[in-house]
């Protein structure tokens, strides 16, 4: 069972990792939201599901896995709030121009 919990603790460590990455190179908010809301309601939902096999105690796997279920409903809400509320405000997508290429 620690194997299991290892690979699944070391793919949300990943997930996460990608989050950084891609918080730091795209492109504009709506984007950037997008994909962070995405990979990080993933990752940190691996590494929970690995810590419900580290332990025994019913307690805390309950405890673990409502943490699962609020952060599976609040990451994607708050991310759909985001992007709304930048919407009303007037921020403008980026887009690409032709014949250009993004450095």
């Amino acid at each position: 069972m620690e194997l299991v919990s290892s690979i699944l603790i070391f793919l949300g460590l990943i997930f996460l990792a990608i989050t950084g990455i891609g918080l730091l190179r795209l492109p504009d908010f709506y984007t950037r939201v997008h994909a962070v809301s995405k990979t990080e309601t993933l990752g940190i939902t691996l590494i929970i599901v690995g810590l419900l096999f580290l332990d025994a105690s019913i307690l805390l796997r309950l405890k673990l896995l409502l943490i699962i279920i609020f952060i599976t409903i609040a990451n994607p809400l708050a991310a759909h709030l985001l992007i709304r509320a930048a919407t009303r405000s007037g921020l403008k997508p980026w887009i690409q121009e032709t014949g250009k290429e993004r450095k």
